[in-house]
């Protein structure tokens, strides 16, 4: 048995993409912090964001009024977190939908 003949030539390995926002080509310590530390802020607000979606959609899922709702087990399932965590979860999405202008889904 003979090897298959190539196609084509398997082209050049694309160089690593190490770098992280262009944090590795800041030298001064001074202006790496500062600018690490934007990142780090904005990453932290962009999870707190994220967490209050997830926290309404835990409650417009849960909520008893649709036809198809989440068990908080379900839930739980879907997240990873236990039955209560997902409770508390939904709980917090509950008191964020109250003064949100977001308008939730209801299947009824």
């Amino acid at each position: 048995m003979s090897p298959v003949p190539l196609l084509f030539e398997p082209g050049m390995p694309e160089p690593e993409q190490a770098r992280f926002f262009g944090l590795d080509e800041i030298a001064d310590p001074a202006e790496l912090l500062g600018r690490a530390t934007e990142l780090a802020d904005a990453f932290r607000a962009a999870a707190d964001r994220a967490a209050a979606y997830q926290a309404l959609a835990a409650f417009e899922l849960t909520d008893p009024r649709r036809f198809d709702r989440l068990t908080y087990t379900e839930l739980g399932e879907r997240m990873g977190l236990s039955p209560a965590d997902a409770q508390t979860l939904a709980e917090r999405g509950a008191r964020l939908a109250a003064r949100s202008t977001r308008k939730p889904i209801h299947f009824s």
